[in-house]
């Protein structure tokens, strides 16, 4: 009986120890964490609206080439050129997508789209953060709307290709992007 109290005195206090030090490394940690991920979300809307930047100086090239707005309840980027940047998010086929889409200053054509997190089918949804993919949206008109077309036949100003085999995280990212862009737009006004 005292071997069984021993070991079970020694688990606890294992546990106690293990959940102190893990405790005070994620005390330790958040701020270095949120900073990294700040600095990520900057270079990432540096990246829609075309801002050419390197990792060292993104914090000083961002706030000189990047105006940031809070319109509704929600922030928006504007380059020095006019283009306008805004977060999107909205849920897939197997978790939450989240990006940044930015628009030419007319609001109505795309300058650059990334992907900033989603949890995709490697390999078929989760192509939707690739290049190759995310390059079709440059130059494209958002009205009436971004029309994701199946089976590579995608050839009006308003149309991209959709992921072969990825039909619903397509139409996921199709929904989350029409949505937003209106619903963002619409706060900008004229």
């Amino acid at each position: 009986m005292k071997e069984y109290i021993r070991i079970f005195v020694f688990v606890i206090a294992l546990g106690s120890v293990s959940a102190l030090l893990l405790a005070g490394v994620e005390k330790y940690t958040r701020p270095l964490v949120f900073k990294v991920e700040e600095l990520r979300k900057k270079m990432g809307i540096m990246d829609v609206l075309g801002v050419p930047y390197d990792r060292q100086g993104a914090e000083e090239i961002f706030s000189k080439n990047v105006r940031v707005e809070n319109k509704g309840g929600y922030e928006f980027y504007i380059g020095r050129d006019g283009s306008i940047a805004f977060e999107f998010s909205g849920s897939g086929l197997w978790g939450p997508i989240r990006g940044l889409v930015a628009l030419e200053g007319d609001k109505k054509t795309i300058k650059g789209i990334k992907i900033m997190h989603e949890e995709e089918t490697p390999g078929l949804g989760g192509r939707i953060e690739e290049e190759g993919f995310l390059a079709q949206f440059r130059g494209k008109s958002v009205y009436p709307a971004l029309v994701f077309v199946t089976g590579g036949g995608a050839k009006g100003v308003n149309e991209v290709d959709a992921i072969t085999g990825a039909t619903i995280t397509s139409r996921a990212l199709e929904d989350i992007l029409n949505t937003t862009i209106k619903n963002k737009v619409s706060l900008l006004g004229d």
